[in-house]
């Protein structure tokens, strides 16, 4: 038996050194080695701090590109999501309040038309982009709410786009925070 506690015993202290010591120094040197120091890629207007390329945030004016919901209010310290299933009745009530926001101001879009990501928080609960469908049903909006042309519009939304990976891993994607950005600077 005292062969086992000592064995456990050493096992025990290898644990920490590796997980408690060497992992965390490996992780915050890779951070350092990173893209702006492992502090975020943030995104700034005029000098000052607007948000993260990572983070999505809320945007609820009509002048604006809308993010994917979330279910911890945007705030990168409670990252999580919903918990709640497809037959669970409170996030059911949540996903048409969505869908019943999204066909109030922007008239002429159908209810078929919405993509999921539009009405559905992710798992994170901080998703910065939207689905290429997700902003284009947003054009008419917005147009509107700024007087300028949809087409214009049309073009800022290809031109910040994100391709799939190589054409081929994941769907194409919007920076939310990065296409309000160059809205205002049309």
């Amino acid at each position: 038996m005292k062969k086992y506690i000592i064995q456990s015993i050493r096992l025990t202290l290898v644990l920490i050194v590796l997980l408690c010591i060497i992992y965390p120094i490996s992780i915050a040197l890779a951070g350092k080695l990173a893209k702006s120091n492992g502090g975020g890629e943030k995104i700034t207007k005029n000098g000052k701090t607007i948000g993260y390329e990572l983070l999505g945030q809320s945007f609820s004016k009509p002048e604006y590109f809308w993010g994917r919901p979330s279910a911890v209010g945007y705030n990168a310290a409670g990252s999580a999501g919903s918990n709640k299933g497809p037959s669970n009745p409170d996030y059911l009530k949540e996903v048409q309040s969505r869908i019943d926001t999204l066909l109030k101001y922007n008239p002429g879009l159908q209810k078929s038309n919405i993509p999921a990501d539009m009405v559905t928080a992710s798992g994170s609960g901080l998703d910065p982009n939207i689905s290429e469908q997700g902003a284009e049903i947003q054009i008419a909006r917005i147009a509107k709410a700024r007087n300028i042309s949809q087409q214009k519009v049309k073009e800022l939304v290809a031109m910040n786009t994100l391709k799939p990976l190589f054409g081929l891993f994941g769907p194409s994607s919007v920076n939310v925070l990065k296409l309000n950005l160059a809205l205002d600077n049309l």
